[in-house]
C-alpha cells in the first residue's frame, strides 16, 4: 500500500481490523453507519483491556514490560496501542515482542491475529526493526498463543486493511451474510439482519402508509 494511498482518508485504528477480518458487514455497520451495541463480550473485553491497561511497566531481569503502547504507521495509515510489548535487551539486538490480550478463546481464523500483525508492522516502521513473532492471551484459557508474523499473515493484514478502505470509500454496507458460530458472539447480532430491527413490524405499518398516501 503506498503512502498516497493511505493519506487520501483518515488514519484505521487498528481494532478496525480485526472488525473487518471477522466480518465486513459487522466494520461497515460500526465504521460506517456508526452503529453500536453492547454486549456481555464487548463489556468484558472492555473490563479486560481496563485492567491490562492500567498495569503499570514493570522490569524483570533483561526484560522490559510496557502496558498501552501507542503505535502507527504512516505508510499503511494506521493507529492504535499495544496491550503489551515486551522489550528484550539480553542480546546484541533488542527485541519488541509485541502481545494482544482477548477475552476468549484461541481461534482458527487469523481474526485476532491480524490485529496482532498490524500492530507489529507499526513498530516495525517506529523502530526500524524486523518482527517475527508475537503472542495472544486467551482469557478463557489464561495461557499465551504464539504467533508468527510471517509472510502469510502479513499478506492478510494488508488485504484486510485494503478491504476496510474500499468500504469506508464506497459508503456502502456489505449484505447479512447468517454464520451461526460468528453470529452468536456478535454485538450487532440484533441490529445486523433488516428484519430483526423492527421486530414490532413499525417497517409493515410505515410501508402501509406510505402505499396508503400514494392512493389517496
Amino acid at each position: 500500500m503506498m503512502v498516497a494511498e493511505a493519506k487520501e482518508m483518515e488514519v484505521l485504528t487498528i481494532s478496525a481490523l480485526q472488525h473487518v477480518a471477522y466480518c465486513p458487514r459487522q466494520f461497515a455497520l460500526i465504521h460506517v453507519e456508526q452503529v453500536w451495541e453492547e454486549n456481555f463480550f464487548t463489556a468484558h473485553g472492555q473490563v479486560l483491556h481496563q485492567r491490562v491497561d492500567a498495569g503499570a511497566a514493570e522490569q524483570r531481569g533483561n526484560v522490559r514490560s510496557e502496558r498501552a503502547v501507542s503505535v502507527y504507521s504512516t505508510k499503511l495509515g494506521l493507529s492504535g496501542k499495544l496491550d503489551l510489548l515486551e522489550v528484550d535487551v539480553s542480546g546484541e539486538n533488542t527485541r519488541y515482542f509485541p502481545v494482544e490480550y482477548k477475552r476468549g478463546k484461541p481461534k482458527v481464523e487469523d481474526w485476532d491475529r491480524i490485529q496482532l500483525c498490524a500492530q507489529a508492522m507499526c513498530l516495525e516502521e517506529m523502530r526500524g526493526i524486523r518482527i517475527t513473532e508475537g503472542a495472544m492471551w486467551y482469557w478463557q484459557e489464561r495461557k499465551r498463543q504464539s504467533v508468527q508474523i510471517d509472510q502469510t499473515l502479513r499478506d492478510a493484514t494488508v488485504s484486510a486493511i485494503k478491504l476496510a478502505r474500499e468500504i469506508l470509500l464506497s459508503g456502502r454496507t456489505p449484505s447479512p451474510v447468517k454464520e451461526k458460530s460468528r453470529c452468536k458472539a456478535c454485538s450487532l447480532n440484533e441490529l445486523c439482519v433488516p428484519d430483526a430491527i423492527r421486530k414490532d413490524n413499525s417497517a409493515n405499518y410505515v410501508e402501509q402508509m406510505f402505499h396508503q398516501g400514494v392512493h389517496a
